[in-house]
């Protein structure tokens, strides 16, 4: 089964875009050429953008992939699910229980308009598209269309993938943190990925400026080091092997990240339990 709820808004294609950019990074084809000019000047000073973009998405499969089929979760919740890429959410947790139901949300016109690609679910599942803000963790969970989703008696995985660090302190990131997980029931998951410039502060130093200066969805976007991604899991059991640089989450004889540096990668990630 397949849902949505969003209205239509007008896309800015004058102006470059994170979700594109990362989708140019990806090597996908949904973006315009104001966000390759802009992605290659981040490339040119930061060569190991494409690498950390496709590390984040190799994390997002494992840890949903692990979630689905050794936690037994049958429920997910995406918020910043981004422009689809396969494969989507709902395709690597269906291909291990078709049942599964997965809610994706996301506030940018551009996922909006492509957002079918996240609405064709198995049968025996269901996926749902919100048009909602991150920031404003009560426009997600008082969606009506959510509870028709998910049953909140029965664990939820919360997957929040490369969202927090556009999301600034004077924003309140751990509140909104706190505020999402705290709707989820005991049993639930939350699954993060974090951009870090600890690993490479050199390259991260000189990129800054020209994310400043490109990109809208950068321009206030916020690197933490990886006790500032740790405080996000405050209250919750870590899942072994912890907070670690994105790659090294259970890579179970994967060998495709196999050469990728920490400072390549660039990127927190951790899978908790909430008790």
């Amino acid at each position: 089964m397949t849902g949505y709820s969003f209205p239509r808004d007008e896309i800015d294609t004058t102006t470059p875009h994170s979700a594109r950019m990362y989708d140019y990074f990806l090597g996908g084809k949904t973006h315009y050429g104001v966000d390759e000019e802009a992605a290659e000047a981040v490339i040119s000073l930061w060569p190991n953008v494409r690498t950390c973009a496709r590390v984040n998405r190799w994390f997002m499969r494992r840890a949903a992939g692990w979630l689905a089929a050794e936690a037994g979760v049958r429920q997910f919740l995406d918020i910043g699910a981004g422009i689809p890429t396969e494969p989507n959410m709902h395709q690597v947790t269906q291909a291990v229980a078709p049942e599964t139901r997965v809610v994706y949300a996301d506030n940018d016109p551009i996922v909006l308009t492509y957002s079918e690609a996240l609405l064709e679910s198995a049968p025996e599942g269901r996926t749902v598209y919100l048009h909602a803000d991150a920031k404003d963790p009560e426009s997600i969970l008082s969606s009506p269309e959510l509870h028709r989703t998910l049953d909140f008696g029965q664990p939820v995985a919360l997957s929040l993938m490369a969202l927090m660090h556009f999301i600034t302190d004077k924003d309140k990131p751990y509140e909104i943190v706190d505020a999402l997980v705290g709707a989820l029931p005991s049993g639930s998951y939350l699954m993060l990925s974090h951009v870090t410039a600890e690993l490479d502060p050199e390259t991260w130093e000189r990129m800054t400026g020209t994310l400043s200066r490109h990109s809208r969805g950068m321009k206030d976007g916020q690197a933490r080091d990886r006790s500032e991604v740790t405080r996000f899991f405050d209250g919750l059991e870590l899942v072994d092997p912890g907070i670690v640089v994105a790659h090294r989450w259970r890579p179970d004889g994967d060998d495709s990240l196999a050469d990728v540096t920490d400072a390549e990668a660039s990127l927190w990630a951790g899978v908790a339990r909430k008790p």
